[in-house]
Parts: structure tokens; C-alpha cells; sequence
């Protein structure tokens, strides 16, 4: 059976997928990597943290399951290019297809004023959570998207204003993916509606048990 590694965003840490894990009917074989911890006390730069994902994914025998939110989704796509014939089916979460620099800068500003606490409960500390911000302004994968190779499944919360045209984006360039946009919900959907994505996870890779690569 393939693991399904399930990667959080910037936001968060791997126990953000706690809840939605718990609804699930089939769970054994879920993994979910904390994104600081595989770094391995690298700097934390977008290329170092790909790497380590890479690394990390390759370990794992057989094909796998990709799920990612945000910075995880934006792993997941990056891997799932990569490395085609390993990923059995990709989900991707509030994911940008490329990161929107205007935004990015915004977000930057107003992560300046906060206090170092704050940052606790997030994937990087304060320090991290800027170094890396600043290795992925130029990440862009418009142009590549169309050769997903597997089973893909986009989902994006209504209320997750930044996303939803990268979600319809995927969903348009990416051969036969699935959309679904999930009602009253923003952007970490893992933790805002986590029995809803349960649900959707289950019936998405029941219906996939037994799909694989397309050529």
C-alpha cells in the first residue's frame, strides 16, 4: 500500500493534519512530515528545504500519496514534476502555481511587526520564516503544470481569496484534475473544516486505489 504523505504550510506544523487524520477511515499509512524538522539544521532557503523533501520522499519505498496545503502544496507540485513516476496521486491545497510577489511583500511587512511568540506556533521561527520568503519570490511553475503526469485532485476554501484562480488555474492546465471549492472555508482547510476534508480525502483515494501513472 502507498503512504500518503501529507505536508503543511508556512503557517503551521505537522500536527495541523491531526484532526482531518482523525476522520478518516483508512489512516495507517499517513505521514506528516514537520517541514522545520527535515531541514536538519540547514538554512533555511526554498532550495534547502526542497532538497530535504526530496530526500525525505525518496526514503519512503514505492510510490506515494502527495497532499499539501500552501508552502506544502507548492513541495508537493515542485516533487510531482520531478519526480512523475513516484507520485501515484497529487492533492493540492490552497497551493499557488506561482508565489504572487505584491502579495508576498505585503505579508513580509506585517510579519515584521509581529513579536517572536507569535511565530511559535508556525512551521519556521521569525528569523527562518523571512530567509525562506525571500529564496521563493521567483518560484513559478505556470508553464510547467501541464505535464502532471498523475491522478490530480485541487481543492481550495471559497473564503481563500489569494488561491482560488491559482485553484481554477491547476484545475484548467493540469490534465483530468479534479476541483472541488469547499463552502465557508478559508485557507487552512486542514483545520477549518477538517471533517469535510476527511471525507474528501477518503473517497479520493478509494477511487484511486488502484490508478497509476498515465503516459
Amino acid at each position: 500500500m502507498a503512504a500518503k504523505i501529507f505536508v503543511h504550510g508556512s503557517g503551521h506544523k505537522s500536527t495541523s493534519w491531526n484532526k482531518t487524520i482523525s476522520y478518516m477511515t483508512d489512516n495507517e499509512d499517513i505521514v506528516c512530515p514537520n517541514l522545520s524538522s527535515i531541514l536538519e539544521g540547514k538554512e533555511a532557503s526554498y532550495e534547502n528545504l526542497y532538497s530535504s523533501f526530496v530526500k525525505y520522499c525518496n526514503e519512503i519505498d514505492g510510490q506515494i500519496h502527495l497532499c499539501g496545503l500552501s508552502l506544502g502544496g507548492i513541495l508537493a507540485l515542485n516533487f510531482a514534476l520531478d519526480f512523475p513516476q513516484k507520485v501515484k496521486t497529487l492533492v493540492l491545497i490552497g497551493t499557488p502555481y506561482k508565489v504572487p510577489k505584491v502579495a508576498f511583500s505585503f505579508q513580509n511587512i506585517i510579519f515584521r511587526f509581529l513579536p517572536k511568540s507569535i511565530f511559535e506556533t508556525m512551521a519556521f521561527d521569525k528569523k527562518d520564516t523571512f530567509a525562506l520568503g525571500n529564496t521563493m519570490k521567483s518560484l513559478d511553475f505556470s508553464d510547467k503544470v501541464k505535464n502532471i503526469k498523475c491522478p490530480t485532485l485541487i481543492l481550495c476554501g471559497k473564503k481563500d481569496s489569494a488561491n482560488i484562480k491559482s485553484a481554477h488555474f491547476l484545475s484548467q492546465n493540469i490534465k483530468g484534475a479534479e476541483l472541488k471549492i469547499i463552502e465557508g472555508t478559508g485557507h487552512v482547510v486542514n483545520e477549518e473544516n477538517p471533517k469535510i476534508l476527511a471525507n474528501i480525502l477518503t473517497e479520493y483515494y478509494s477511487m484511486n486505489a488502484s490508478n497509476c501513472y498515465r503516459l
